[in-house]
């Protein structure tokens, strides 16, 4: 019951859409300011290469983190800093909303294995709503007109493949 409110109700999709706002904001500045000021992960990288709970509660992520995140520090600061920035975007203008989310979410989970608290758990409870929502979620933003286009668009492409291979085989 809870989810078809969360997923039909226009109620809830003005909810969502003050949620989804909410966190797109937070999203967006946290990555606009890391891409016009010059970030780099690898001070955050090494921190957490050092921190010792982070080795012994997962240390498989620490493995990830120390041989393969670290030597490859430029790469994560470009992808951490345009994934902030894109998600923010993503979910400010609900457009690929649900792609948006979970990409926020995974980088929330990521901090909060890196040992970093700070808002990731709130974000990470909020995003949750916005995932189980799914299209509704957007309902108020892009997805309104992109995700019927993509729909389209998809369908069409398989449509026209399988007319042209049962040409082809006939």
């Amino acid at each position: 019951m809870f989810m078809d409110f969360l997923r039909n109700n226009k109620i809830a999709a003005g909810a969502l859409t003050i949620l989804r706002v909410y966190l797109g904001w937070t999203w967006m500045t946290l990555g606009w300011g890391k891409v016009t000021g010059g970030f780099s992960a690898e001070g955050y990288l090494h921190g957490v290469v050092a921190n010792e709970a982070v080795a012994g509660q997962y240390p498989t992520y620490h493995a990830f983190i120390e041989n393969f995140a670290v030597p490859n520090a430029g790469v994560f600061s470009y992808m951490v800093a345009w994934g902030e920035l894109l998600v923010g975007l993503g979910l400010l203008f609900g457009v690929l909303t649900t792609a948006a989310a979970f990409f926020g979410i995974m980088m929330n989970f990521a901090f909060i294995f890196a040992g970093t608290i700070s808002s990731n758990p709130w974000m990470v409870l909020l995003t949750i709503f916005i995932l189980a929502a799914g299209y509704n979620a957007g309902k108020f933003g892009g997805d309104r007109w992109v995700m019927p286009y993509l729909k389209a668009t998809i369908a069409n492409k398989f449509t026209k493949k399988s007319v042209v291979q049962e040409q082809q085989a006939a």
